[in-house]
């Protein structure tokens, strides 16, 4: 008879599957997940962040792929849940180091193209589209994608089937009963899934401080209608997120419900409005939609211009228009403006100025939260309790958002059932084993943020940044002098530039007594037998800071530049 086997012991041979967050957590945005099971291993997602206000002159941010480069010969593929940059915007840089699969819907995919157009990388990266219920195999694990709705059509998210267990990854998602285009999220399948038994369900976090449920997105077209019927006789603008197509759908319904002509203004908007209507996500009657160029040909009552700038960011177009510096649109007393989207935490004082400045014009602007002109498209606190309650999982790990998002999702997991021990709030680099029996944290990858500046990509670091707000906060002054290269004896100068410090003109008094320190200072080396060049900068540097500081208690950043002869 054979010897019966513990079930603990069953348990503790099982190998663990790796899960590492490289983005995504502790933050919003940058969401990229990393899966490895012996030498196994593929990416969910790959997206970027959009720099903070200290981060000057920073373009975009994306994550650190050293770990990835390293273990390239694993990397099965790269899985995509929906098209929004935070989880595709960083793609083409990765994509320009490792070139590997790519897997996710017709519209995701479809974006993907036109980012790997503007990088030339089209046509040399494999794009495999799949559909919702569809399993594709990553090595010995295999990927199963499960339709979700949210604010983009064609969004998924995943079962991935390993050895080890069964992990349900989110992705972003919400529960809408009435969504505008597409099927209701697949709740039949989490449920399925649950009651055969889940591993561990990671879920997104980011409304998880909201409690009910987020509204379905038909809430936001019954709210358009009443304004639409307000804006009788005037031209109406509408900015959004490019990527809200169920929102443009609505916006374009309204309109020909009322008999209006519609353009699009906009980069992005533009890109994704072409996109959508070619893959058929995005229904426009003959006729209707019409170029951003020729609006003067039509009466401002027969007209709704859809746009981005709903953020308040300083290049899109709604912000030119109410700068008055757009090429085709001057906003005026006869523009009915609709701001169709909430201000991401931190955005808030752009959308103000935008909203200000385009009051001046006279238009009436549409932007408080009591007009119900936006929805969000993440799970409140009862879908994330519902994800929870469907999937059962034996372990749980708070995704996508900050550390006080992660930390509230985890206090709903734990109100749910699931012991303290087995969730984990994880942070990005980490290294998360979970191998039936607990999970835990064995160590750590390289993993961080790396900053896009035009076309240089990681070459501004935090010492970079630190020069830059220096020189934003305190300016710079240039101290230019020649001196004899035997003796030391100075010839020339000192000459003293100053940019974002004082205006010379005005500081006279002051630029001289810096010239004089200078000087002081250069006939202190010469006297002392001091001619390496690095020594006698830091004298003057030293010199001048401490006499700029008493005069006008600030500290510009000092630039020495000798020259010998």
């Amino acid at each position: 008879m054979k010897e019966s086997k513990n079930p603990e012991q069953k348990k503790q041979k099982r190998s663990p599957i790796k899960i590492i967050p490289l983005g995504g957590l502790d933050e919003i945005g940058k969401n990229v997940t990393c899966y490895e099971y012996a030498n196994d291993m593929f990416i969910v997602d790959c997206g970027l962040a959009f720099p903070d206000a200290d981060m000057l002159g920073v373009d975009l941010v994306i994550p650190d792929f050293t770990y990835l480069e390293k273990n390239v010969n694993k990397l099965r593929g790269i899985i995509l849940t929906h098209g929004h940059e935070d989880h595709i915007g960083s793609l083409p840089y990765l994509l320009k180091k490792l070139n590997v699969p790519v897997y996710g819907t017709k519209l995701t995919l479809g974006l993907v193209e036109g980012k790997l157009k503007e990088h030339g990388l089209l046509g040399k990266v494999a794009l495999n589209v799949v559909k919702p219920r569809q399993i594709v195999k990553m090595g010995c694990m295999a990927v199963e994608f499960i339709r979700v709705n949210h604010s983009i059509p064609d969004a998924v998210a995943l079962a991935i089937h390993t050895p080890a267990g069964v992990i349900v990854h989110t992705g972003d998602f919400k529960v809408d009963y009435t969504p505008i285009e597409g099927e209701i999220i697949d709740l039949a399948r989490f449920g399925e899934l649950g009651n055969k038994g889940v591993l561990a369900l990671l879920s997104e976090s980011t409304n998880v401080e909201r409690p009910g449920y987020t509204m379905s997105e038909r809430k936001v077209g019954k709210s358009l209608d009443n304004l639409f019927k307000q804006a009788e006789g005037k031209r109406i603008i509408v900015a959004s997120f490019a990527s809200n197509i169920h929102r443009v759908q609505q916006i374009v319904d309204n309109a020909q419900q009322y008999g209006r002509k519609v353009a699009v203004s906009g980069r992005s908007m533009i890109n994704v409005v072409t996109k959508a209507i070619e893959l058929g996500y995005l229904y426009i009657p003959e006729n209707m939609l019409i170029d951003i160029d020729t609006i003067n040909r039509y009466p401002h009552d027969k007209l709704v211009i859809i746009t981005t700038g709903s953020q308040g960011e300083p290049m899109s177009a709604l912000s030119r228009i109410a700068r008055g510096d757009h090429r085709q649109v001057t906003a005026t007393a006869d523009d009915f403006i609709i701001i169709s989207a909430n201000p991401i935490p931190g955005n808030e004082k752009f959308v103000t100025r935008v909203v200000n400045d385009l009051m001046k014009t006279g238009a009436e602007v549409i932007y408080e939260a009591m007009y119900e002109v936006h929805v969000s498209g993440h799970a409140c606190q009862d879908e994330l309790k519902m994800m929870l309650s469907l999937t059962k999982p034996q372990f749980f790990m708070p995704i996508h958002g900050e550390f006080k998002h992660l930390k509230k999702h985890a206090a709903l997991a734990r109100s749910m059932g699931i012991a303290p021990q087995n969730i984990l709030i994880g942070s990005i680099g980490q290294v998360i084993e979970i191998d039936g029996t607990e999970i835990k944290c064995t160590g750590t990858v390289p993993a961080g943020q790396v900053m896009v500046d035009g076309i240089g990509v990681g070459d501004v670091g935090s010492i970079v940044l630190r020069d830059r707000k220096h020189l934003a906060e305190d300016g710079l002054i240039v101290v230019v002098a020649t001196i004899e290269s035997e003796s030391g004896a100075t010839v020339c100068g000192p000459d003293i530039v100053s940019r974002g410090f004082v205006y010379v003109r005005e500081s006279e008094e002051l630029m001289d007594g810096a010239k004089k320190v200078v000087r002081a200072s250069l006939d202190s080396c010469c006297n002392k037998g001091l001619k390496e060049w690095g020594a006698i900068k830091q004298v003057i540097k030293d010199d001048l800071s401490d006499y700029i500081y008493a005069k006008t208690k600030r500290s510009p950043m000092i630039l020495p530049v000798i020259m010998e002869i």
